[in-house]
């Protein structure tokens, strides 16, 4: 019995610091908050100024006097320059942009941090859910790998690789040993990113579950309906009221939103997960479109990402290539001249006036 607890830690300390674990649920990460981010900053392109610039109605001294408060920081705040504000905007969006691609991904990702860090800063009383998330997310991918997967890093990498370029010459003795810590510290710092996101993930559905079991609301059945009467909530009115005349229908998936978050943390190890996973989805998919909190679904829709594993998302991307593949062979041979079968030549008239087939 001692020596299986020997092995079991052995195996352990063997994951934890020699083989980093999740790659492409960590590209998968990056690539779904980059992007959510990207496309709310030009969502909000317009109404930039109104938001988080100098003419904001929470004016630079209001923010300052609550940062002295409550500790948060902003680089929107450097300066009231709105020459400053609109070059803070352009980088921004060109961080999420990188970060999406994966370029520089260890440096970038610290630049994204501070982007998200101080855009929801700077406008902390117009965030929610989705943006406390966003944030938290941003800052936890700063110690994650998660530019090895689905990034122009990785396809440096392999480029290098297929040149016959070493991947990190360390050289001998104490350049050996520096570059041997190196890359246990950095698979460490990674696969302790990865369990922290999924266990901030488990608390989120967690405490939301056990937050409405309190509830006399959810008790009774009743939660739905009155969520679906929110004006602020509505941006769809007839599409609400017209849902919210189906009672039986708003009981049971109440019922079932409770359960399903309660059960979330205790069905990671099992396969009930992914059933689960797929219910998740469509409630964030209906908190979307009937709430109008987009951002708030899609960072859930993100997060719930970590919990698949490795080999689906290489499944995934097998499915991809050979649908592109097709799709290529298709576009190949409906092109003229690239199949076997000469294509059929109408008859040509001749040069002296008759008729000749080519």
């Amino acid at each position: 019995m001692l020596q299986r607890v020997f092995d079991r830690i052995q195996a352990f300390l063997v994951i934890l610091t020699e083989r980093p674990v999740s790659l492409y649920a960590a590209a998968m990460l990056r690539i779904g908050y980059g992007l959510l981010y990207l496309v709310f900053l030009l969502r909000e392109f317009p109404h930039r100024d109104e938001m988080w610039g100098p003419g904001s109605p929470w004016t630079p001294e209001l923010a300052r006097l609550m940062y002295d408060q409550s500790g948060w920081a902003s680089v929107l705040l450097l300066s009231d320059s709105p020459v400053y504000f609109e070059i803070c905007y352009a980088v921004a969006l060109v961080t999420c942009a990188l970060f999406v691609l994966g370029w520089r991904t260890r440096a970038v990702s610290v630049l994204f941090a501070v982007v998200v860090v101080s855009f929801h800063a700077r406008a902390i009383y117009l965030a929610d859910g989705g943006d406390n998330l966003m944030v938290l997310m941003a800052v936890y991918l700063v110690f994650t790998a998660c530019g090895r997967r689905w990034s122009l890093d990785a396809r440096r990498a392999r480029l290098n690789a297929a040149a016959g370029k070493p991947a990190a010459p360390r050289g001998n003795g104490l350049r050996h040993q520096l570059g041997d810590a190196r890359v246990i510290l950095t698979t460490v710092l990674h696969n302790c990113g990865m369990f922290v996101i999924a266990a901030q993930v488990c608390f989120l559905y967690g405490c939301a579950g056990l937050y409405k079991v309190q509830g006399h609301k959810w008790g009774d059945g009743t939660a739905l309906h009155y969520v679906l009467n929110i004006n602020l909530f509505r941006p769809w009115p007839e599409l609400s009221q017209a849902i919210d005349g189906h009672h039986l229908l708003l009981t049971v998936v109440g019922y079932l939103t409770v359960l399903v978050q309660v059960a979330f943390p205790f069905v990671l190890f099992s396969r009930l997960k992914y059933p689960v996973l797929i219910l998740l989805l469509g409630m964030h998919v209906n908190i979307a479109v009937l709430m109008g909190l987009p951002l708030f679904s899609g960072a859930m829709i993100v997060a719930d990402a970590v919990f698949l594993p490795d080999r689906f998302y290489r499944a995934v991307g097998r499915l991809w290539r050979h649908g592109i593949r097709r799709t290529g062979v298709t576009a190949a041979e409906s092109s003229p001249g690239s199949g076997r079968t000469p294509a059929a030549v109408p008859p040509q008239p001749a040069a002296d006036g008759g008729w000749r087939h080519a």
